[in-house]
């Protein structure tokens, strides 16, 4: 192959003599020497010098060829300086686009290398590059990517900050630039210190769009006094639906009014049924001891945590038992779901009541009617005739806290005719569940209207009514009241924010979170980059 043909294909290697290629090998040899009396510039002044001292042979690896790796053993000049003021003696020339100094990789594949280790860290990046023919360990990865310098930081105009979990029961902090949508940097700790640092480093900041955070408020204002604080409506909307579902679960009782009123299994029914059927099992059982146990300490005045303690329980499951007023309401027993066998259920009753208790025979009659189900869900269905209880029948349960919750929360006009059906049964009857109903549309319509006028007498009515849940949060939103109100009326809002925490938490599983936080920042702030420059370059489309 000669020089012309080869430099088509490698065109890094154009403009240098190549003497031999080598395939004979696992490896491509590639013999080549530069051009002599060629002038280069020295290395530590920049003066350009054709005098030649010597030269030596340099072994580059360069990016597979043919499915093969491939080395050039490349013959290059060590020349004089001729400025007598230059410390350097002599230096050795660089080939632009195939050497750098101290480095004995080829510029395109240290790229390869560094972007493999951006996207998929060290062990993924180590596998990643052998199915490349390029032999290097997660450690060598790892610190090829850490030399890649980070972009610099610009001031942003509007910039978003929130908290992640890092790991175990500790969060760091990121800050994004909400106009470009690009991650600017990220630390361990959610300090407000940290943040007014990073802001008086960076002045220039219009607008900061945050959570509720005391901290980040605190931070934003001593940093950047200037800049518009913006409380996030997604976290606006997140804090008082959590409202909701803790008056929800305060009135857990008041749940069952939801059912429809003439259903066949009506809430004392349902109960009826839940009792018989589970006094019996070992869920039971061991809902009835827990249940007395819990009852029995917290009468006397004790703490949950106490009790926690002296059980071996979670503090939840504690608090769980303790709300309950009976051991059925703790007892997980989901509803029933239909099933192929349910259209059958009256001819096993009534074949029953004949004295036909044959599990077999009943599923070969059955079979005979168009049944299509297997012997085994027979079996299953009959059995509780066998210890004198009914046939276990599709029921519905009343929602959990968390779906009424969902159902107050969701808009009236993404409900299903199943919840429009319920949720004024429930509220009827629930006049603290009617009060936070109504709160919640008033200010759903001034997230939609993006009109904070009515803010001031809503956070009163908040306050008013009486609710622990919703008083604590009115006083909260009254101490962040300005920050609240652009949060309604601005488009400014943490959703960028959002998505980027979702990507550190992938490339934290990438690693099976064991980065540390330097790692981490480095792996999260260039893989944005990167995803950026290669989105912006024109896809090729085959012929």
């Amino acid at each position: 192959m000669c020089s012309v043909e080869l430099s088509k294909l490698l065109p890094h290697l154009a403009g240098l003599l190549v003497f031999s290629v080598d395939t004979s090998g696992s490896v491509v040899v590639i013999e080549a020497r530069t051009r002599s009396r060629v002038p280069a510039g020295c290395s530590g002044c920049g003066v350009v010098s054709d005098w030649t001292h010597s030269r030596y042979v340099r072994h580059l690896a360069d990016a597979a060829f043919g499915g093969r790796p491939v080395r050039i053993d490349l013959s290059v000049r060590r020349l004089y300086c001729e400025n007598g003021s230059c410390p350097k003696v002599t230096f050795a020339e660089q080939v632009p686009g195939l050497t750098v100094r101290y480095q004995r990789r080829t510029p395109l594949l240290q790229h390869l290398v560094e972007s493999v280790g951006v996207v998929l860290a060290g062990r993924g990046g180590a596998r990643m590059l052998r199915v490349l023919n390029v032999r290097l360990s997660r450690c060598t990865v790892l610190a090829q990517l850490m030399r890649v310098p980070l972009p610099p930081v610009e001031t942003p105009r509007v910039l978003g900050v929130d908290d992640f979990a890092l790991y175990g029961g500790t969060y760091g902090t990121l800050l994004v630039d909400a106009t470009t949508r690009l991650p600017l940097t990220l630390w361990e700790g959610r300090d407000a210190e940290q943040l007014s640092h990073w802001l008086r480093e960076h002045p220039g900041v219009e607008v900061a769009c945050r959570d509720g955070s005391l901290t980040y408020r605190q931070g934003i204002t001593a940093g950047a006094p200037d800049a518009t604080q913006v409380s996030d409506r997604f976290h606006l909307w997140q804090g008082l639906s959590r409202r909701v579902h803790d008056i929800a679960s305060a009135h857990r009782s008041c749940l069952a009014a939801a059912l429809p009123p003439d259903s066949e299994t009506g809430p004392a029914r349902v109960e009826e049924t839940v009792e018989n059927t589970t006094a019996d099992t070992r869920a039971g059982r061991h809902a009835r001891r827990l249940f007395g146990a819990v009852q029995a300490l917290t009468r006397t005045g004790r703490s949950h945590s106490s009790v926690a303690r002296e059980l071996g329980l979670n503090r939840r499951t504690v608090s769980k038992y303790a709300r309950a007023h009976t051991w059925q309401e703790v007892v997980r027993r989901p509803p029933r779901k239909p099933s192929s066998l349910d259209p059958y259920l009256d001819y096993l009753q009534q074949r029953w009541d004949e004295g036909q208790h044959s599990a077999k025979i009943l599923h070969e009659e059955l079979q005979s009617k168009g049944y299509l189900g297997h012997y085994q869900r027979v079996k299953m269905a009959v059995a509780p005739l066998r210890r004198g209880l009914p046939l276990d029948e599709p029921r519905e349960r009343p929602p959990s806290p968390r779906e009424a919750a969902r159902w107050i929360t969701a808009h009236p006009h993404r409900r299903s005719p199943h919840i429009n059906d319920r949720l004024p049964r429930l509220l009827d009857h629930c006049p603290e569940l009617r009060t936070a109903h109504d709160l919640v549309r008033r200010f759903a319509a001034m997230l939609d209207n993006r009109d904070a006028t009515s803010l001031p007498q809503w956070l009163d009515d908040l306050a008013n009514t009486g609710l622990a849940p919703l008083t604590g949060l009115a006083r909260a939103l009254r101490e962040d009241r300005h920050a609240v109100a652009q949060g309604i009326t601005t488009p400014y809002n943490s959703g960028v924010n959002e998505g980027r925490i979702t990507d550190v938490k992938l490339q934290k599983r990438l690693m099976a979170g064991r980065a540390g936080v330097f790692l981490l920042r480095h792996r999260v702030v260039l893989i944005a980059h990167l995803r950026r420059r290669y989105a912006s370059q024109p896809t090729v489309s085959p012929r």
